[in-house]
């Protein structure tokens, strides 16, 4: 086979090749351009929409709050303490006992101050004693002053040793009735009525005087301790209502401000508003507590503030318009809670942007392209119900 001829086969099967891919480029495009011509005139798949997913614009009022936290306090609570010093002989009750207003709930040993007591008494008896026996010099020496047998200087100090006996005998009595005191003391007593809360001292240990032994607290009254930041402080008034969020407690406690520290804390600068909870079974001091203050109420159109995207310059909503999403810019108010249908939940208020009555898609749906077909529930959201206390409002 000649050169000529093999360049001439090569030549031909290259072009052949080239040919066969060339039909197979143009087939693939035309299949890609019918497949795409398709899709575009197939209906959008639309995205199914729950009940909890839309919310709809509503006009209520607006509730202005103050968000408050702090722990629990009661109002009524003591510490009985040592006021001898003494070793603890029986305690009588233990942490969570029930106690009674001046009930016995310990000894302290007064054998010392049982001895005390008896030397006392006896040293009043024997200052009795002398005082008998002046009051009787006395009267003898009246009589022979005056039947002329002795001078008034003696008469003079009879009166003074009368009278020194006298002053001697009171004060061994006020000594037995400090001795007695010391005896009653060794009484431990509850102070008020309520729950023992701490047992601080154990029999058989000495205890100073002002020693801390029992603290006992009573749960009818309690407080929550909040600390206000001082450009709050001028909008909160006593007896506004709030309502309080306690750990361990399934249900928002009712509460109401009944006072306000006139006095700033140092450092924090801080106020201390203290208010005062509803009875409620499950309340303990100590607890930790969450609640809103109720400022001031006014009526506007609010939305879920979950229903609110901060992802772009401007705020925004994803408003169902003709059956798609479609964003729209919104003009922010004060954030409170407006129960939309499902429970308490935060709210914005729009001074812009939307119209009572408009269906905005809340955050669960997650992000969206603007145009994409939604279809609603069959179930459409319900305007707001009722409003409740939320969380504070912030320019």
């Amino acid at each position: 086979m000649s050169r000529r001829f093999r360049w001439v086969l090569i030549v031909t099967i290259v072009a052949m090749l080239l040919a066969v891919a060339i039909g197979r480029a143009l087939i693939a495009r035309r299949s890609a351009a019918v497949v795409a011509d398709k899709a575009a005139s197939a209906p959008a798949q639309a995205v199914d929409l729950t009940p909890g997913d839309v919310a709809r614009a509503t006009r209520t009022d607006l509730v202005l709050t103050l968000p408050v936290t702090g722990g629990l306090k009661a109002v009524n609570s003591a510490v009985v303490k040592a006021k001898v010093a003494a070793e603890l002989r029986e305690l009588l009750v233990r942490e969570g006992d029930r106690v009674a207003a001046g009930q016995l709930i310990g000894r302290l040993d007064a054998t010392e101050y049982e001895w005390r007591l008896r030397q006392a008494q006896d040293q009043a008896a024997a200052a009795q004693a002398q005082l008998d026996i002046a009051e009787r010099t006395l009267a003898n020496n009246k009589a022979l002053v005056d039947q002329g047998f002795i001078s008034k200087t003696a008469l003079d100090t009879s009166i003074s040793s009368a009278n020194g006996a006298r002053a001697s005998l009171q004060a061994a009595r006020a000594a037995a009735e400090l001795a007695r005191k010391a005896v009653k003391d060794s009484e431990l007593r509850a102070p008020l009525a309520g729950l023992v809360a701490q047992r601080l001292v154990q029999p058989g240990e000495r205890v100073p005087v002002d020693g801390r032994i029992v603290e006992i607290v009573d749960l009818a009254h309690i407080e929550l301790e909040a600390a206000i930041a001082p450009e709050d402080v001028t909008a909160l008034r006593v007896g506004q209502p709030a309502s309080v969020v306690v750990d361990g407690l399934a249900q928002p406690v009712a509460a109401r401000v009944v006072r306000i520290n006139p006095s700033a804390q140092v450092g924090s600068r801080a106020v201390m508003a203290y208010l005062a909870l509803d009875p409620v079974p499950g309340l303990r001091q100590g607890l930790f507590a969450r609640g809103t203050v109720e400022l001031r109420r006014r009526p506007a159109l609010v939305i879920p503030a979950r229903a609110v995207r901060h992802d772009q310059s401007r705020p925004f909503v994803l408003q169902v318009d003709g059956g798609r999403a479609v964003q729209r810019e919104i003009t922010l108010g004060e954030l409170g809670e407006v129960d939309f249908g499902a429970g308490r939940e935060s709210a914005q208020e729009l001074l812009s942007g939307l119209a009572e009555g408009d269906i905005v898609l809340r955050a669960t749906v997650g992000t969206l392209p603007a145009g994409t077909a939604v279809q609603l529930p069959s179930r459409p959201p319900a305007a707001s119900a009722a409003f409740r206390p939320a969380s504070a409002p912030r320019p």
